[in-house]
């Protein structure tokens, strides 16, 4: 490993970062207040307005026009123009035709959603690093998977080191990479996180700056709760949490490469570049460090769950009951949330979209596997998940939690904490969903608030 990249930072920007010439330019001073940010990985150019098209969503129109035969000259002009202008307004000499004729050429031939959809970020990283001055680097050089889309961790590791021991800065575009024959293999929409990731593990970075258009992760989703508050430390447990039950800042599984080399990842707002986020760091890391403040990290959730009902008398004394059940969900291919037990009765929460039109033949399934009493589904359940470490070392948390709930007359369906005791997670119906964050939000938060300010008074 090359010593120029000792103390070097990863910088990740958003579609939102690089949207139009103005966003470009706060990303370049961004990067050019602080020599350590090294390496650069960008996302294609988002949203400008709300009524606007990410050119991501436009390459996929392309995709989907060639792969019928249709004509796509239209959406592939809007990609065209929306590079031009960007680099005019830069006073830049990048011009994306040659490459969007070759991009043509390819989707006429069938090219696959994947190699549409990551010529966004691959055009992006060049007129990027055409505005910085730095190298570009293609990530289909140094991102590898295998013939099933995996990634390829070991192979990865290596290539991203060797290519970038050999240059002090670069440009590496987010979301994709290559298979074995050269094919290119996207990740998942907002996979430019875990490029981010994976090339700060690579150069061993002392962090990894996420800027995007929030200035970190709040404690409950902004749609939900006004001017809800933002979490100055977070552990990647309690992230990896929020994450799957809905928070979306970070794509979930950029954590894990950071996570193994203990690289702490800082989620930053480009409009706002003063503002210090919120840090992830390891859990041994956070309790030494600067608390939230409050007894809660967050709060997350999601609708569009059903509960499978079962209830049999002397159930707990029948061995191999819940086996033959869930034997039901994995002969047809369902995975299950959450699965909350009682001597006769047990539910399995799961996705609507799980067993969407074959709802007959689970119930049906599972009285022929186990001869239940009564068999039902419940439809319009949501999960929330209340998170925190500091919820290991405060008694009264549930008590807090439910009384929130009953307060406001809502009634739980279900309620799972793990054994770690870092989340609770509560089944709930649809139509109560927003109220509980805003009730357990006025909890933890407000009254915390309310208490300072009191205190300082």
């Amino acid at each position: 490993m090359s010593d120029i990249q000792i103390g070097s930072k990863v910088v990740k920007f958003g579609g939102s970062s690089l949207a139009d010439a103005g966003q470009f330019r706060k990303v370049r001073a961004i990067i050019e207040s602080d020599p350590q940010r090294r390496y650069v990985v960008p996302s294609a150019p988002g949203k400008r307005h709300s009524a606007d098209i990410k050119i991501t969503d436009l390459l996929y129109t392309c995709q989907k026009l060639a792969s019928a035969g249709k004509d796509f000259s239209e959406p592939l002009e809007m990609i065209r123009s929306r590079y031009l202008e960007i680099a005019k307004e830069l006073g830049l000499g990048f011009d994306p035709t040659d490459e969007l004729d070759r991009i043509a050429q390819r989707l006429r031939e069938g090219a696959t959603r994947d190699f549409a959809a990551s010529r966004g970020e691959y055009l992006n990283g060049m007129m990027l690093a055409d505005y910085l001055g730095f190298p570009f680097i293609d990530a289909a050089d140094v991102i590898c998977f295998n013939e099933s889309g995996t990634l390829l961790m070991t192979e990865t590791m290596m290539l991203l080191r060797e290519r970038l021991a050999e240059t002090k800065n670069a440009v590496i575009p987010g979301f994709y990479g290559a298979g074995p024959n050269g094919e290119i293999i996207t990740f998942s929409r907002g996979g430019s996180d875990i490029t981010g990731s994976l090339v700060a593990r690579a150069v061993r970075a002392e962090i990894y700056e996420n800027w995007t258009d929030v200035s970190g992760v709040l404690v409950a989703d902004p749609r939900i709760v006004k001017d809800a508050a933002v979490i100055n430390t977070i552990t990647y447990e309690e992230l990896r949490e929020l994450s799957y039950m809905g928070a979306t800042v970070l794509h979930e599984d950029a954590i894990f490469p950071v996570r193994a080399a203990g690289i702490p990842i800082n989620i930053r707002n480009t409009n706002q570049p003063s503002d210090p986020g919120t840090l992830i760091v390891a859990g041994d890391s956070a309790d030494s460090d600067a608390q939230t403040g409050y007894t809660i990290t967050g709060i997350a959730g999601k609708k569009g769950f059903c509960a499978i009902n079962i209830q049999k008398a002397m159930m707990n004394a029948e061995l191999g009951f819940c086996r033959r059940v869930l034997s039901v969900l994995e002969d047809m291919g369902i995975s299950f949330e959450h699965m909350p037990s009682g001597i006769d009765t047990m539910s399995i929460i799961l996705a609507e979209d799980a067993i969407k039109g074959r709802e007959k033949t689970v119930l049906s399934r599972i009285r022929k596997a186990v001869e239940p009493d009564v068999c039902e589904i419940e439809h319009g359940i949501s999960l929330l998940a209340v998170v925190g470490r500091g919820m290991r070392r405060t008694r009264g948390t549930a008590a807090r939690i439910f009384a929130a709930l009953a307060h406001a007359r809502i009634n739980v369906k279900m309620i799972d904490q793990g054994s770690s005791e870092l989340n609770i997670i509560i089944g709930l119906l649809d139509g109560d969903f927003e109220e509980a964050v805003r009730r357990i939000y006025d909890m933890f938060v407000n009254s915390a608030l309310i208490t300072k300010e009191t205190e300082t008074d």
